[in-house]
């Protein structure tokens, strides 16, 4: 999540970052989001995103569009990685 928080500064125009949390409860889940990422990106508590889009566990990430998935990976990406998916999204 770094790398996302750090990277979102340069996307914040045309990107809406989403950090879906799960499979906790919510105390422990602010208080972690606390510690990962800034207000670059919007979080939310909610089990049931990860099975409307697959996700068996973290890290995951998945791009949307028009409500269209675009990517859809699993496992961290280095920053040039993410810059380059981002890139191609918008």
């Amino acid at each position: 999540m770094p790398v996302i928080d750090q990277v979102s500064n340069d996307y914040l125009d045309d990107v809406t970052f989403l950090a879906v949390a799960g499979r906790g409860g919510l105390g422990a889940t602010q208080e972690r989001a606390g510690m990962l990422f800034s207000d670059n990106l919007l979080w939310g508590l909610d089990d049931s995103i990860w099975d409307l889009y697959g996700i068996p566990g973290q890290p995951a990430s998945v791009l949307i569009t028009d409500g269209v998935i675009v990517d859809l990976w699993f496992g961290e990406v280095g920053e040039q990685a993410l810059r380059n998916r981002l890139d191609n999204l918008v």
